[in-house]
């Protein structure tokens, strides 16, 4: 099971940078949700996959006996979700209003500037 995951980062990584190296800001968006996914699954990984019961400690005793599943990587990559679903949000909006303005989303499009010599 690790090891499907531990591909699957690996191709996220490596589809996300392919998408953001794309002249298209809209491939730069998924490349970068992509990365942010790729990411989150490592975080996952790194808080160690175990099947056990919730990190609670009975008042009689003072430390964990049992094996149990560490809260923290859970944590951090809930809190990761909820802020990259903001900011796709606001980049999708962002996008829409650059293509209304400029009627394209390449990106070698936007950065050349008219220059009157």
């Amino acid at each position: 099971m690790e090891l499907l995951l531990v591909v699957l980062v690996g191709v996220l990584y490596s589809a996300g940078i392919y998408l953001i190296l794309r002249r298209s800001m809209v491939k730069l968006l998924l490349g970068f949700m992509m990365l942010g996914n790729g990411a989150n699954i490592l975080i996952f990984l790194m808080g160690e996959l175990t099947k056990g019961k919730a990190p609670i400690i009975n008042g009689e005793s003072t430390n964990f006996t049992d094996a149990y599943a560490d809260p923290v990587p859970q944590a951090l990559i809930l809190t990761a979700i909820v802020i990259s679903f903001g900011l796709t949000a606001f980049a999708i909006i962002l996008l829409k209003k650059v293509h209304e303005t400029t009627g394209t989303d390449d990106l070698d499009s936007l950065n050349i500037q008219d220059l009157d010599i």
